[in-house]
């Protein structure tokens, strides 16, 4: 271990237990959770394997009246919930590591569509999420049960085996935080009006924790000490700090961060500094002797090193760098720093359980697949009888197909046509706060070039006789896709009526660097992805006159799902770029073009010299197609990434990744072990 990293290797004593070191896996959901307790014990499991000293799950509900359904959160109801939970503390207890769950009651950020019971709040409100329901204000006796119901489940949090249990009060969720903030408590009693009646709850919850299971269990606090919402919000210099110096030496651990979610787990092209959140918590290690952990999308050694040497931190805490990395501390203990699948902040992660589905990363494709499949992120299992493989296009698919062939131990041959390596993550990532996706590529490429069984061989394009003259018989494609011209997507099935004259650009254009001349310019979005927002803010900020033109009713609405969407729809409008929702482009004409509302069908004249279609991408297949008429030798031949089917630069790379990982395995094998299933047992309770 290098010694300028040894700090991070010191064992860290909070209250009755202590870690093995200063790598701190925080609470985070992983779309597992209660529904898929084997493959949320290898997820976690995985990363304790990695060298994380604690790993805790992710908010865990603690009663019915907290139902987060369908999203598959913890769940610890009752004493039935505690098997599935054990598979966890055993799976992080197998490697040495620490085991803590955040122990949660949502109050009105629960609709309880499962349970159905009443959402409670502190006072009478509407619930979170745009539903049509209202939570009802709690009483005493409501007071009084959610104490009980967090006790009751921080006993049965201690016999499933956890070292660490959480009391949550942070990200707007949890009933602890809507106590401690005025604008969801109103409440004239002794549990509402001055800081410390607001704190009355919170206080409590730890007080009873401790008393239940401190003398085994240390207790934490997770707390948001910054809303980031101006003067009107709890801010780190007077409220938040105030909170902390009245509990300072209460909890065993301080788990700090910011609030809401988006800006605790803000994406690299909001926020793409390392460290981020190191302004608003560095005040409360001068304020508590108790450790302290906090997050800010932490990469670099240097930095966490940094960080505890000046007494900002105690424990180096991670959600999305150890998704993305999973043996990060094992890498800085082993002087292998080059060797961090460094995380990109694309929030892939967080759109799996905003969807509802096991997490997934766009660095690591093996993350959420460690049950299920089997997948190891460092490990993968040797070559079959086959010798040699191709590999032709370096964009994320064929750079991460290339990268795990050589791993396996085939002699690889990469061959890109351009001059580059990284196809769009390396085009994308020249947009405007995107150059985090540049390490995509960056890592494989790093890593191939220190294989002696991997060529790399640039500005080489290659036709079907070009590519059976090298003699190697099996071959992936990873050529990518193009966007379409003619207006093709959702809103147009068949293409859109373009005049012959009309100045017409694709997303392909813009990262080529031909953009339209000045002037007004359409941006017609069908792809309602996050490209062409960055284009519409990338050609505003060049003085052009931006019309944004979407059928959602909101731009670029699938960065909902990685909370960016009203940060982009904010920037777009301080931007001076013309939103123009809830219509799609019908005809594009040379002197302007045409739109239609998706819900009357009337159209609008829209005034411009140009205009950029966002649509959909045709595959290019050419290749493929050519070899597959002529096969000659060849003995396997597949198209992966964005070539077999567009999608998200993580599902090329996911793509790529699968592809080496089954090539020599029969259709048979690979249809049988497409995934294991956690079938629910029929047992009567």
């Amino acid at each position: 271990m290098a010694n300028r990293y040894s700090v991070l290797f010191e064992p860290v004593k909070i209250g009755p237990v202590e870690t093995r070191n200063r790598f701190y896996q925080v609470p985070h959901c992983d779309g597992m959770g209660h529904l898929r307790p084997r493959a949320e014990a290898a997820v976690r499991g995985m990363k304790a394997e990695g060298g994380w000293g604690v790993v805790c799950n992710q908010e865990t509900e603690i009663h019915p009246t907290s139902d987060l359904s369908p999203y598959a959160e913890g769940r610890l109801w009752d004493d039935r919930d505690v098997p599935a939970l054990r598979l966890t503390t055993e799976a992080i207890h197998a490697h040495g590591s620490l085991a803590g769950i955040e122990l949660a009651h949502n109050g009105q950020s629960a609709p309880n569509w499962l349970s159905r019971a009443p959402s409670l709040a502190p006072s009478e409100t509407a619930i979170d999420g745009g539903f049509p329901k209202q939570a009802r204000a709690m009483d005493k006796s409501d007071i009084r049960d959610l104490r009980r119901w967090h006790r009751d489940a921080a006993l049965r949090a201690r016999d499933a085996g956890f070292d660490i249990i959480y009391v949550y009060a942070g990200h707007h969720m949890t009933l602890a935080h809507h106590f401690l903030l005025p604008q969801y408590n109103d409440r004239s009693d002794e549990y509402g009006g001055s800081l410390e009646n607001r704190l009355r709850l919170t206080r409590e919850l730890l007080q009873d924790t401790l008393e239940a299971v401190g003398d085994r269990c240390a207790v934490a606090f997770r707390f948001a000490v910054d809303e980031m919402a101006g003067p009107d919000a709890m801010q780190s210099a007077e409220e938040g700090r105030a909170v902390v110096e009245l509990l300072a030496e209460m909890p065993d651990l301080w788990d700090v961060n910011v609030a809401g979610w988006p800006n605790d787990s803000a994406t690299s092209r909001f926020a793409p500094s390392e460290g981020y959140q190191t302004g608003y918590i560095d005040f409360v290690k001068q304020v508590t002797s108790k450790p302290v952990v906090g997050v800010g999308r932490f990469t670099s050694p240097d930095m966490m090193a940094s960080l505890v040497r000046k007494g900002v931190l105690d424990l180096i805490g991670a959600a999305r760098p150890s998704i993305s990395d999973p043996f990060l501390p094992e890498k800085i203990a082993q002087d292998r720093v080059e060797d961090i699948r460094e995380c990109i902040g694309c929030n892939i992660c967080v759109s799996a359980d905003t969807l509802g589905v096991p997490i997934r990363c766009t660095q690591n494709p093996t993350m959420g697949e460690e049950w299920r499949r089997g997948w190891h992120p460092e490990k993968i299992e040797p070559k079959g009888d086959e010798d040699q493989a191709l590999v032709v296009g370096a964009g994320p698919a064929g750079l991460e197909c290339a990268m795990q062939l050589a791993r396996r131990g085939y002699h690889v041959t990469l061959a890109e046509a351009g001059d580059s390596l990284g196809g769009r993550a390396l085009r994308e990532g020249d947009l405007p706060g995107l150059s985090a996706w540049k390490r995509v590529s960056d890592y494989r490429v790093a890593d191939l070039r220190q294989r002696a069984n991997a060529e790399i061989f640039l500005e080489s394009p290659l036709s079907a006789a070009e590519i059976h003259e090298l003699g190697i018989p099996n071959v992936f494609l990873a050529t990518g896709a193009r966007w379409r011209r003619d207006g093709k997507g959702r809103s147009a099935r068949r293409g859109l009526p373009i005049a012959p004259g009309a100045r017409v650009f694709t997303p392909d254009d813009i990262m080529a660097g031909r953009l339209p001349p000045a002037g007004k310019v359409v941006i017609h979005d069908d792809d309602q992805g996050y490209l062409a927002g960055v284009i519409a803010g990338q050609l505003a900020a060049r003085g052009l006159d931006v019309t944004f033109v979407t059928p959602a009713p909101v731009v670029s609405p699938f960065t909902a799902y990685t909370l960016e969407q009203e940060r982009i729809q904010a920037s777009l409008i301080e931007s001076g770029v013309t939103l123009v929702t809830g219509h799609a482009v019908s005809r594009v004409d040379e002197d302007g073009c045409r739109a239609a509302c998706v819900y009357t069908g009337r159209e609008r004249s829209l005034d411009c010299e140009s205009v950029v279609l966002v649509t959909e991408r045709e595959r290019d297949t050419t290749l493929h197609e050519a070899l597959r008429e002529a096969p000659g030798a060849l003995r396997h031949l597949q198209l992966i990434g964005d070539a077999h089917a567009p999608g998200l630069i993580a599902d090329a790379v996911y793509s790529g990744h699968k592809a080496a990982r089954d090539f020599e395995r029969t259709p048979e094998e690979i249809d049988s072990q497409l995934f294991r299933r956690e079938i629910p047992a029929l047992n009567e309770w």
